[in-house]
């Protein structure tokens, strides 16, 4: 199972870049693979074809009208079928005794 949470913008389309943004978010939505939406970025989960798949899709979405792309991407493999997109922040809440304001 990967995580991985990547960040993708055009270069040289100004400041305000939620309009790209969104259409990334519209791909990895219609997708149908599990992901955590951060300020920062997204973070997808699934076999490492299919979460590469959507980052290719995402790229072909702006490549279509953008001349420059800028990314970044971490990944975190761990064999098994265990979803941990949100187990790990359990896991961290378990040690702890208690819940963790992880969204605003």
């Amino acid at each position: 199972m990967v995580l991985l949470e990547f960040a993708m913008a055009p270069h040289g389309k100004g400041e305000n870049l939620s309009e790209h943004v969104a259409r990334i978010l519209d791909v990895i939505d219609k997708s149908g693979v599990p992901y955590q939406l951060t300020p920062m970025g997204t973070i997808l989960e699934g076999d490492w074809d299919t979460v590469m798949g959507v980052v290719t899709a995402c790229f072909k979405t702006l490549q279509a009208d953008c001349s420059r792309i800028g990314m970044n991407l971490k990944v975190d493999y761990r064999a098994g079928p265990e979803s941990r997109l949100r187990s790990k922040i359990a896991k961290v809440e378990q040690h702890l005794g208690r819940k963790l304001k992880t969204q605003v």
